[in-house]
């Protein structure tokens, strides 16, 4: 296999939206509502997978507070979290099983630069052999840090919210339901994912996404 699409500038977002606005007319209909889509591309390494652990299952604001104190702290780094005490992490606002999922990550040395290089699936599967970093996290870093176009993260609740809004579903889908409504988003599915954060912060008046 090889590695697909990869979005980098916002022209490869619109031309995803395009595409789905075309497949789908709720999708367009919600793009009427959002206006254009944000390229939310970042940087990979080990910073952002350390940012992404810092926001599982707390709110962005919580998130965001906690990720400016650890970098006020220099606390970004492999180096820095190996040799920092759990004191330290504490005060940075990380909990006792982030601490140890931090250290986790600080001593798996991932080649960050060959995750470039190999496909969604091995990405995957390389970042959840790291513990504290399950599928969603995986999936969150190979849409924005990797610029992988056909990649969601379905086990997100703010997509499952927005997706049961915006097809008026009885009820909030699945991670594996909502994995089966997405096939019908390939192979732009990363921008799909974009709409549905996007129009979450319409429909609910908050962010679903750092």
């Amino acid at each position: 296999m090889t590695v697909g699409r990869i979005i980098k500038t916002p022209d490869c977002v619109a031309e995803g939206a395009d595409w789905l606005a075309e497949a789908c007319p709720r999708m367009a209909w919600a793009m009427e509502q959002t206006g254009p889509l944000p390229l939310r591309r970042r940087p990979d390494g080990f910073a952002q997978l350390l940012s992404a652990i810092v926001s599982q299952q707390v709110s962005v604001a919580s998130a965001n507070a906690i990720w400016k104190r650890m970098q006020d702290a220099k606390l970004t780094g492999p180096r820095k979290i190996m040799w920092a005490t759990d004191d330290d992490l504490r005060a940075a606002g990380l909990s006792r099983q982030k601490i140890r999922y931090a250290r986790a990550l600080a001593e798996a040395r991932i080649d960050y630069k060959a995750l470039r290089d190999v496909p969604d699936a091995e990405v995957v599967a390389t970042l959840t052999e790291v513990s504290g970093i399950g599928v969603w996290t995986a999936e969150i870093y190979a849409m924005f840090s990797l610029g992988r176009a056909d990649v969601i993260a379905p086990g997100d609740l703010a997509l499952q919210e927005a997706a049961r809004i915006l097809y008026d579903l009885p009820k909030r889908p699945t991670d594996k339901e909502l994995r089966q409504m997405a096939e019908a988003w390939s192979p732009w599915r990363s921008v799909a994912a974009r709409v549905l954060w996007a129009y979450y912060r319409v429909a609910k008046e908050r962010e679903g996404i750092r």
